[in-house]
């Protein structure tokens, strides 16, 4: 295959993780009796911009279908975290009644409710019919597509230049980044500013966050990789601020080449210590396959002892994140027996792969389990605080990564 930001040769393997199904292809009760498919889940890195990316992809329609289950506004702390993100862009660069903000992969609204909020003109663009509906019924302007270098001049044409353009957890999901970045060129004003955020490739490499693999993550990325990304289309990274959001992320401000806006001292450091760890050679993607099966390990270990025991254990959090652990893991029912979640679209259905169930979470109040096992251990904290009322019946919390830890609830 190629690489899908400099079209270099890719054949270097990070980890593989063998197959799995759609992370969020959940199974209705209907498909009971049908066979998923798995598609292969092995992760490469490129040897020239050092771009990490799956061998494999799926359509990008059969990912982010009308019917797609993940709706960012169930995920309370992440709808904390977007206020504060715009308030963040409002103070930084001064927006106002007369701004424009676009964002991509806009989902149920989550955050451009807060930009509307505000008297700030705005427009989602999100390819899911089932998340964009929802942010239409909250009076969000939607185009229900992909964002490409194709729309946004369609965009433009018809609603003007963005002064802010947002990207949230969106540019690791493109198959063809190229025609998304050179879309944010497109869509951008002159002195406009495109904001994106995603998982820190550095905390994936350092803590061996392999659940963060899934096939709608097409790529994981470095400032490394997405410097030069940006570059080639006629934009340059500005500033990077380090978000603890999702296990360790980066949110990347870029501007347009003939912008004036100065480097700051932000983007060298983050720069620095990518480097630092080896991030910009082969070398840094060493020895990942044999710790992520070490992980596995401990964790089957756990669940055989545990149910061996007569103990009960159900999952908390029925997030992509967690399919990916719990297939590779090779966990089935028998071992753990249910998953909660917040939800509706994922209750009454199974975990793709593993097939276990998912229920609401008056399920833990109705069987006490004596372990929980936070599957989104990058929501981790912010679940302790809500689970604190399992301490009735001596419940233990359960995280796998970056290693296992069971503690009191």
């Amino acid at each position: 295959m190629q690489c899908r930001s400099c079209r270099h040769e890719t054949y270097h393997v990070v980890v593989d993780l063998l197959t799995s199904p759609v992370a969020n292809a959940f199974i209705a009760p209907e498909e009971v009796g049908l066979a998923e498919p798995f598609f292969p889940l092995k992760v490469l890195v490129c040897d020239r911009c050092f771009l990490v990316q799956l061998e494999e992809s799926r359509s990008v329609d059969q990912i982010f279908n009308k019917d797609y289950v993940y709706f960012s506004s169930f995920n309370e702390p992440f709808v904390r975290h977007a206020e504060r993100y715009v308030a963040t862009l409002v103070e930084d660069f001064g927006l106002d009644g007369s701004s424009f903000v676009v964002e991509a992969a806009s989902n149920d609204g989550y955050l451009l409710q807060f930009v509307k909020r505000r008297g700030i003109r705005c427009l989602g663009i999100e390819p899911s019919g089932s998340t964009a509906n929802a942010a239409m019924e909250k009076g969000i302007d939607t185009l229900v597509d992909f964002f490409s270098e194709e729309l946004a001049h369609k965009a433009v044409a018809e609603r003007g230049k963005a002064d802010v353009f947002i990207g949230n957890n969106v540019l690791a999901h493109v198959p063809d980044m190229n025609a998304f970045v050179a879309g944010i060129g497109v869509m951008l004003a002159d002195e406009g500013v495109a904001v994106l955020e995603f998982p820190h490739l550095l905390n994936l490499v350092r803590e061996r966050q392999f659940d963060t693999v899934y096939h709608e993550h097409f790529s994981y990325l470095s400032l490394i990789a997405a410097s030069a990304a940006f570059e080639r289309h006629g934009m340059f990274i500005f500033r990077v601020d380090e978000q603890p959001v999702h296990g360790g992320s980066l949110r990347m401000y870029a501007a347009k080449q003939s912008s004036a806006r100065p480097v700051e001292e932000s983007y060298e450091r983050v720069l620095s210590a990518e480097k630092e760890s080896k991030l910009d050679s082969l070398a840094g993607f060493s020895g990942i396959q044999k710790d992520v099966d070490q992980t596995c390990i401990a964790f089957m270990k756990f669940l055989v002892e545990a149910r061996a025991a007569g103990s009960t254990v159900v999952g908390y959090g029925a997030a992509a994140k967690g399919n990916t652990f719990l297939n590779y893991c090779g966990v089935k029912p028998y071992l753990m027996e249910a998953c909660v979640d917040l939800t509706p679209a994922k209750q009454g259905k199974l975990l793709p792969g593993s097939r276990i169930p998912v229920y609401d979470e008056h399920l833990l109040s109705r069987l006490k389990p004596e372990y929980i096992v936070i599957l989104p251990w990058n929501w981790a904290d912010d679940i302790r605080v809500r689970l604190a009322y399992t301490s009735q019946w001596d419940a233990k919390l359960v995280t796998a990564i970056p290693k296992l830890s069971i503690v009191p609830a």
